[in-house]
């Protein structure tokens, strides 16, 4: 995790994640595990904007820049393939291997997120504990390292 607005949010996750790990009260950890899937949907977010904004600032014009920004300012709700569609406009073959590399449990955990913190957001019910979280959001970091290193940040 390389630009500093993603250590920033990737630290504050941690440090809530080591909280919540010392509660014992289970009712309390799911209420906490609903508060986290809605907080790691948006490190998914910030942290794709993040990543091709450095792309775009690292290899093109300022005006360049400034569209790429403007257009991911609307990136919203990241499940894996609207990821992949906006990896895809930066490279294809990026996308590809993106697709590959994430396929199965990233997938699974990103699509879970997205899926839980919207149902969260429109106040139904959702089944999430605190330990799937926990791993779902270990996946979430799994794939911003992927997308940083094909940014070669």
């Amino acid at each position: 995790m390389k630009t500093r607005e993603i250590v920033e949010y990737h630290q504050r996750l941690l440090a809530l994640f080591e909280r919540i790990d010392e509660i014992e009260d289970l009712e309390l950890k799911a209420h906490w595990a609903r508060y986290l899937c809605i907080l790691s949907s948006g490190f998914i977010e910030t942290s794709v904007r993040a990543i091709y904004s450095a792309y775009a600032r690292n290899k093109a014009h300022s005006n360049i820049v400034n569209f790429v920004e403007a257009q991911l300012r609307r990136f919203q709700n990241p499940k894996m393939q609207q990821i992949l569609n906006v990896t895809r406009t930066f490279n294809p073959s990026w996308a590809d291997n993106l697709e590959s590399e994430t396929e199965g449990e990233i997938k699974a955990s990103i699509d879970s997120i997205v899926a839980n913190r919207n149902n969260i957001a429109h106040g139904r019910n959702v089944g999430v504990s605190y330990s799937q979280i926990k791993s779902w959001y270990e996946n979430v970091v799994k794939l911003v390292d992927i997308l940083e290193v094909q940014c070669d940040l």
